[in-house]
């Protein structure tokens, strides 16, 4: 690490004594410890017991079992509406149901997504272009479905050097360029995927052998409301209820019935933030944490916009003492590389959401539990810090960041945050330095 860069503290809870700091000032990249910023901000803002909703609505009459006119979905950011817990599934099972009930058996009109409770710039600041295909790098919009991942299918052709058989869900806005091929039996999986800058077009690479079961990629859409659109046409004709029109973004359609026309004919309520949160940090979820962002911003102003989401922050943190200059936020996730932050910051954050009452029990259940679960759950197992540290992790190239808390042999408890920035070596190597920090802050005792 001689030409890397550590920023380091390690502050006691109790005392507030700061027991060892390197770098605490300096400006570093968090990567995904950016989270712990966007997560107090919201929690101060919205409340643990916020929830988001997503309501099917129409203007249209109903006749003999037929919706002559357009359906419309209007969201507020729900980033739940997706497979973890088949919540999708479950989803488009409630709504399909309240249309049977409201006498709909047909859609002769259109599947229209209002996404206009947020703003229409779906990715953040400072994302690298290269990774715009990934799943973790998901557009943000006010109507998201599945995280809005498509899922990429590859299998092999008939036999060896024919072309691979690829399959794209519907609605994510990419044409295919498929350049991958049948590899020979036993032969390794080569398949890989990039997006063009120019156009929306995926171009598959690779082969896969002649006797290997399909593959799944995760691919980020294009447009998070026409994906949802498509997502709902397609899950109301599987339970029975054809739709004739297309699937749009209410931004592309001319004279649609604006909201006061409107009567609704279901309404679903997400989960709230407590159990949001839970899957933002354990799994570090990316598009969460830039939904989070943009609500806090539609709370304050009226429109979730990610400017009125950093506002937001960063009135919190200087109300909680950080100073203006003592970092800067780009996005929600961590995942742009404008984002800075200091250790000093981060230990400030955790300090003051595990003294509020309000905050703490919340809070720190949502943080990954050293050797047990979310992204530290193979980390510093058999040590004193396997099920006592819990913290949250950080990754982008060449930045790797941990920060949490840690019981001491005595029982005292220890925030910190380890960053690590302009690193050449393994990032594994990083990892387990920063990783015997914490075992060793696990055995300290004043004793």
């Amino acid at each position: 690490m001689a030409q890397g860069l550590w920023g380091v503290e390690i502050r006691s809870l109790d005392s507030g004594e700061v027991l060892y700091a390197l770098n605490p000032h300096k400006l570093m990249m968090p990567a995904s410890n950016m989270k712990l910023v966007t997560l107090a901000a919201a929690a101060e803002t919205l409340g643990w017991d916020y929830r988001f909703t997503t309501a099917i609505e129409t203007a249209a009459p109903i006749e003999n079992g037929v919706l002559e006119g357009d359906l419309i979905v209007r969201g507020t950011g729900d980033p739940t509406i997706n497979r973890r817990d088949a919540r999708s599934a479950a989803v488009l099972d409630e709504w399909a149901a309240a249309l049977k009930n409201a006498g709909i058996a047909r859609i002769d009109g259109r599947i229209i997504g209002d996404d206009n409770a947020f703003d229409d710039q779906v990715l953040g600041a400072g994302w690298s272009w290269d990774y715009l295909q990934y799943g973790y790098a998901a557009p943000v919009g006010a109507l998201e479905f599945d995280e809005d991942n498509a899922t990429l299918s590859v299998r092999p052709g008939p036999k060896e050097g024919d072309a691979a058989v690829v399959e794209l869900t519907p609605g994510s806005g990419l044409a295919i360029v498929n350049r991958a091929f049948t590899g020979a039996a036993q032969s390794a999986d080569t398949i890989e995927y990039s997006r063009r800058l120019d156009r929306a077009v995926l171009e598959i690479t690779g082969s896969i052998a002649a006797d290997a079961q399909p593959v799944a990629r995760e691919v980020a859409v294009v447009n998070p409301t026409v994906y949802f659109a498509q997502a709902l046409k397609d899950g109301l004709a599987a339970r029975g209820i054809p739709v004739n029109g297309d699937a749009a973004d209410v931004d592309d359609v001319a004279g649609g019935p604006d909201q006061a026309s409107r009567r609704t004919l279901a309404t679903s309520t997400s989960p709230p933030l407590s159990e949001i949160a839970i899957v933002l940090m354990k799994v570090s979820q990316n598009l969460y944490a830039e939904t989070l962002l943009k609500a806090v911003g539609a709370a304050k102003s009226g429109l979730g916009t990610t400017e009125g989401g950093r506002l937001a922050a960063r009135a919190l943190m200087t109300s909680w003492g950080v100073p203006e200059r003592g970092y800067v936020q780009a996005d929600g996730s961590g995942l742009s590389r404008y984002d800075y932050v200091t250790a000093d910051m981060l230990v400030t954050i955790l300090s003051r959401m595990a003294k509020d009452p309000r905050h703490h029990d919340a809070f720190l259940a949502t943080l990954p539990v050293a050797g047990k679960d979310g992204t530290i759950a193979s980390r510093m197992k058999g040590t004193r810090a396997e099920a006592n540290a819990t913290a949250k992790t950080g990754s982008i190239a060449n930045v790797r960041s941990l920060s949490g808390y840690v019981r001491t042999r005595d029982g005292e408890t220890l925030v910190f945050s380890i960053l690590a920035n302009a690193f050449s070596i393994p990032s594994a190597t990083v990892n387990w330095m920063a990783d015997l920090a914490v075992e060793t802050l696990a055995n300290f005792t004043r004793k």
